[in-house]
């Protein structure tokens, strides 16, 4: 018994050895990773893509490693991706900045495989930058051999073309790509925008015409609302003055009511009156005609009559404010349709003006200048206006003036006369006075007296031309016209008895 329990714990003994023998020799390929076993060459490999690479490859399985003589690494067969950012310049030298990623895996095959084993095994944190390496240089050619409007307007071509000049490299690497997207197109010059200027101006005037339009069909619909409501208003005030008019009627009628009883009732009387006195009927009965009848008549005539003009009034009244109201009405529809068509053709002109301002706005320094003159035309002309107003105003106040003072003088010769010598009385007195300033001496024979009537008769030429004023504008018959004084006098002044002298030397 005692052998038996030795046998059977060694024998345990040795399949635990080599179950632990097994567990540190087994070695279990990932489903996304390959196992690289390098250092004893496997000659009993069944495939024969196996028997020149070196070294084995397991994937989705497990396989026997001799420690210490193999060794195992693995190699990742996850996907992986690269950005890139490349700065490229195209066909037409415009720089452009290119941003996209690549997503990609080593291949699946064995030949794959021991490339990217060869090339990645020590530096797999490498490979994204290495791959962003590859597709810079290609991606620079390609760029530089199309224009930008083909990269905007076919990526797909872009992207096409860099797999394919790509494709021979990435298998030399063991690498396949799974897709290539540039995400984006930066432009740091402008140019794309420029490119799309355009576009977006026309998009944005046919918006405005748009919304124009729809303005413009807004405010028509309302003006025909308006136009539905002034009718609807007209149509009820003629009905309302219809019915002013019965009202009217009614009334005229009802006033009639009391005069025509009190004329019923006063005829029964004068009735009964005249049966009673049936002796006295002939005498009472010329009476009565002549005293109750026919007054009654006449005012009951007469209070019909002004009924019925009354009524005939209010009548005409209110036809004549249903007209009124009728073509007020018409005329404000007019006036809402032709405001509508101002403003519907302002509306066209303003969305015109836009879509020519955004036309012509590269050329917005000539369009300024040339408004500038205009602007400076425009003042000429108003100043150029405003001083032939006031030129004009100017020869209205001296037609006036003339129209005013020829209305004075015909009203008030002696007047106008007697102002204008004043006015002009200095320059009378000095022209009267200028034959004494050729004289250097002067002889006065009466003394003082002398040269006073000396002064008198130069200041009487004033007095003189008065006079012949006032007869020549008194018409013929009116005056003398022979100098005489209204007094009948002469109207020449005795002269003082003065002699002028010159020097001594001419006397």
């Amino acid at each position: 018994m005692t052998g038996l329990y030795v046998v059977g714990g060694a024998v345990l003994a040795v399949i635990v050895v080599l179950f632990i023998l097994f567990k540190a020799m087994w070695r279990v390929a990932e489903p996304n990773e390959a196992l690289i076993i390098s250092g004893l060459r496997d000659h009993g490999a069944a495939d024969d893509s196996e028997n020149n690479l070196g070294f084995k490859i397991v994937t989705g399985k497990g396989t026997l490693v001799i420690p210490g003589v193999q060794a195992v690494r693995r190699l990742s067969l996850d996907l992986r991706e690269a950005e890139l950012a490349i700065d490229c310049v195209t066909h037409q030298g415009i720089p452009l900045g290119i941003r996209g990623v690549v997503i990609y895996k080593v291949g699946d095959d064995y030949a794959s495989i021991s490339n990217a084993a060869r090339r990645f095994l020590d530096q797999q944190q490498q490979m994204d930058q290495r791959v962003h390496n590859v597709f810079a240089g290609h991606l620079r050619a390609i760029v530089g051999n199309m224009t930008v409007e083909e990269m905007i307007r076919d990526r797909e071509k872009l992207t096409q073309l860099t797999r394919e000049s790509s494709g021979v490299e990435m298998e030399k690497l063991g690498l396949i790509v799974d897709s290539l997207q540039v995400q984006e197109i930066e432009d740091p010059t402008g140019y794309i925008r420029n490119l799309g200027a355009p576009h977006a101006a026309a998009v944005a005037s046919q918006a405005r015409i748009a919304a124009a339009a729809a303005d413009r069909q807004a405010t028509e619909a309302e003006q025909t609302a308006d136009a539905q409501k002034a009718e609807a208003r007209r149509t009820s005030e003629v009905k309302q003055a219809g019915f002013q008019a019965e009202i009217d009627q009614a009334a005229a009628r009802a006033r009639q009511a009391g005069p025509l009883s009190e004329a019923q009732s006063r005829q029964e009387v004068v009735v009964q009156e005249t049966s009673v006195a049936e002796l006295e009927a002939q005498r009472e009965e010329q009476r009565l005609q002549a005293t109750v009848r026919k007054p009654a008549d006449a005012k009951a005539y007469e209070q019909t009559t002004l009924a019925k003009a009354e009524r005939d009034a209010r009548i005409s009244a209110a036809e004549a404010k249903a007209k009124e109201v009728e073509l007020q009405a018409i005329a404000d529809a007019q006036k809402v349709k032709v405001a509508a068509a101002a403003d519907a053709e302002r509306v066209k002109l303003q969305a015109d003006a836009e879509a020519e301002h955004v036309r012509l706005e590269a050329s917005a320094r000539a369009e300024s200048t040339r408004a500038i003159g205009e602007a400076e035309a425009h003042a000429t002309q108003a100043k150029g206006l405003a001083e032939g107003e006031a030129v004009r105003a100017k020869g209205m106040a001296e037609a006036d003036s003339i129209k005013a003072r020829a209305d004075a003088l015909a009203e008030n010769q002696d007047a106008v006369i007697g102002q204008e010598l004043a006015q002009q009385w200095p320059a009378i007195v000095e022209a009267a006075a200028k034959p004494f300033g050729a004289v250097d001496q002067m002889i006065v024979l009466n003394g003082a007296q002398g040269l006073s009537e000396a002064l008198a008769q130069a200041l009487s030429s004033g007095v003189a031309g008065l006079q012949m004023a006032r007869n020549i504008l008194s018409g013929p018959g009116n005056g003398s016209g022979n100098g005489s004084r209204p007094g009948g006098g002469s109207s020449t002044a005795e002269r003082p008895a003065i002699t002028p002298t010159r020097d001594a030397t001419d006397a």
